[in-house]
């Protein structure tokens, strides 16, 4: 809970290190409490790999915390400069640290190989639109359609509904009055089709990965309660056995 209260602190003062206020105001404390907050994370880190030793890179989760703080650790000068935005990624060991945004990015990464499968749809219909696109609208609009590229992006830009019908579908219809039925189809195909099986694969495998976690926490309490009761029989068991000296005794 300290290293989750201090990754929140962390993200706030780097957000007000790029307000030119916050900084003239106060910037030599956001600096330090900045570089203080960062020790704590090496200490921790030194910490975990002192407990876990070689099982330390066992857990994907604490290599990534290691590569984040490595990152936020090189020198940020020359070429390397760059380097001081990536310090923001240290908010990601949130990510970690609270079980439901473990379960989330799980869900995301069980969703991966079934989402190549709608990918490579997606690719597949957007060559074949591009291609028709730059055949049939490339001579008048060679801005939007002149290429396959300008032709992929300018379907992109419709996909998303991006100023699609006001920006690229009526001037171009004013040229062409049929280009509707080119549009509108590649709109219910992909806009409508193609994205919603991404959002559909994604509930799917956070869906399973609630319900893997779900009867993990079953079977622990079913293990549970097998002991209790084993316990409760051997307990019986002795009782009946003193009776019985007692029994014998009298």
């Amino acid at each position: 809970m300290a290293i989750t209260v201090l990754i929140v602190i962390n993200a706030i003062t780097l957000g007000l290190e790029t307000s030119r206020e916050a900084m003239e105001t106060a910037g030599p404390l956001l600096i330090a409490l900045d570089r203080i907050i960062l020790s704590v994370f090496v200490i921790e880190l030194a910490a975990r790999m002192a407990v876990y030793r070689s099982d330390f890179f066992r857990d994907p989760w604490r290599i990534f915390d290691l590569v984040v703080v490595g990152l936020a650790l090189a020198p940020a000068t020359g070429n390397l400069s760059v380097l001081r935005a990536l310090r923001i990624l240290r908010v990601l060991r949130l990510i970690g640290m609270v079980p439901s945004l473990r379960r989330v990015v799980g869900g995301l990464i069980a969703a991966l190989p079934g989402m190549g499968s709608i990918v490579l749809l997606l690719a597949l219909v957007y060559y074949v639109f591009s291609v028709m696109a730059t055949k049939l609208f490339g001579a008048s609009f060679p801005d939007w359609f002149g290429t396959i590229a300008l032709s992929a992006y300018s379907l992109f830009q419709i996909m998303t509904l991006e100023s699609w019908s006001m920006g690229i579908v009526r001037p171009v219809m004013e040229v062409y009055p049929w280009a509707w039925m080119f549009f509108i189809p590649f709109i219910l195909s992909t806009t409508f089709t193609v994205l919603n099986l991404f959002i559909g694969i994604i509930v799917s495998a956070m869906q399973e990965e609630h319900d893997a976690e779900a009867s993990a926490e079953r079977q622990d309490l079913k293990t549970d309660q097998e002991a209790i009761l084993a316990e409760l029989r051997e307990l019986r068991a002795e009782v009946r056995a003193l009776r019985r000296e007692d029994a014998a005794s009298d």
